[in-house]
């Protein structure tokens, strides 16, 4: 599965996107997640669920018309706490949807 979270820049989401990983190794969930600002988001494939960063919601509108993925925001509490089991659940809700 491959997870991409976008974001404005990439630094605080970059926290997130470790306790992601770490939490999918625990689980035994083969996933890649990382994290783009928006500007990166063309050069993209290979891509099963994008998350957007709170900060950057304004985007949502943009991105979904631009992919044919599953696109969410990011819940804000979980973001804001870096609680990256909570955001790998929410990425796993979309995909299996």
């Amino acid at each position: 599965m491959n997870i991409l979270l976008v974001c404005s820049a990439g630094m605080s989401t970059s926290i997130l996107v470790e306790k992601m990983r770490k939490e999918a190794a625990n689980r035994g969930i083969d996933a890649s997640i990382d994290a783009i600002p928006e500007s990166r988001l063309k050069e993209q494939t290979n891509v099963d669920v994008i998350l957007i960063g709170p900060q950057v919601r304004y985007l949502e509108g943009k991105i979904k018309s631009s992919v044919d993925v599953p696109v969410a925001i990011i819940d804000n509490m979980a973001y804001g706490m870096m609680k990256g089991d909570l955001v790998l659940d929410q990425a796993l809700g979309l995909v299996n949807a």
